[in-house]
């Protein structure tokens, strides 16, 4: 039987984890509503840009001389995958619902017979990844140092990715990231980038606009600012799931802490009951042999 201070050496240590992971928990719900806030205001200028990008995409996507990042290269057998993740764990599921879609994506471009290559946005991403996809890695851009994730940081991949796409170095590019819905619950989302993502059955309804310059002129420069745009907006989704699901992880681990140092209290009380009884046994029996 464990002794009466290895239980509270066991108590203590707990305790310990305990007030970790409620801090943890406050930092990352004081976090979270910065985040959140960030995901919120930034969901209607992408999904306004998308619109303006469909309304001009639709008329000038059949066209000859439609912008390379419209029309794509006219095949698919090269696809770069941006996976989003932390750089950070103690988040819960976040990182492996990720990277769980990544794999998803990637086997299935693998089966049909395409060249994928991965670009890791986060440190969780290409640790996860590299055991069954190493060579498929070309690198890793670690965002750990920044305090709140902008535009700055999004400018930075998708002049990354613009870069590779111009020197011909794949065809299509998917960036999987997650989509925050709420504290309890984080989507995994897999977002075409280039070619820019316009359905085939889209038509612009409403007013019928004119633009000058024409619409390849317009595209030509809306475009890459599109493909940053949906970038920043992965980012931050990213950062209100993660905030999300490690407050939500935290709490969990402060709650089990809490039960673990109850059942061992109660078991140290008992034993501390059982070793009281066995001393009085003793002291009795002497007296009476006396």
């Amino acid at each position: 039987m464990p002794s009466l201070k290895s239980f509270k050496v066991r108590i203590a240590s707990v305790k310990s984890t305990r007030k970790i992971t409620k801090a943890m928990q406050l930092v990352a719900a004081a976090k979270l509503r910065r985040a959140q806030e960030a995901a919120i205001n930034a969901r209607p200028y992408a999904e306004r840009m998308q619109r303006v990008l469909t309304n001009l995409g639709t008329a000038a996507k059949g066209n000859p001389g439609a912008p390379r990042l419209l029309s794509g290269t006219g095949k698919s057998d090269v696809h770069l995958v941006v996976v989003a993740t932390g750089d950070r764990g103690l988040c819960g599921g976040f990182n492996t619902n990720i990277v769980k879609l990544a794999r998803q994506t990637i086997t299935r471009l693998l089966s049909e017979k395409k060249t994928v290559k991965i670009l890791c946005v986060g440190r969780k991403g290409r640790e996860q990844l590299r055991r069954d996809f190493g060579r498929h890695i070309i690198d890793t851009i670690e965002l750990a140092g920044v305090k709140q994730v902008g535009f700055a940081q999004a400018q930075m991949i998708s002049a990354r990715v613009l870069s590779m796409f111009e020197e011909g170095a794949f065809d299509v590019c998917t960036i999987i990231y997650s989509q925050f819905k709420s504290v309890i619950a984080q989507v995994p989302t897999a977002l075409r980038l280039i070619p820019a993502d316009i359905p085939d059955n889209a038509d612009a309804r409403g007013a019928v606009y004119s633009y000058e310059p024409d619409e390849n002129e317009i595209l030509e420069d809306l475009l890459p600012r599109n493909v940053t745009t949906q970038i920043l907006r992965a980012l931050i989704e990213n950062a209100a799931s993660f905030y999300g699901s490690q407050m939500t992880a935290m709490d969990n681990a402060t709650r089990n802490a809490g039960d673990v140092i109850d059942k061992l209290t109660l078991v140290y009380n008992r034993t501390r009951q059982a070793v009281i009884t066995k001393e009085l046994i003793e002291i009795i029996s002497g007296a009476e042999a006396l």
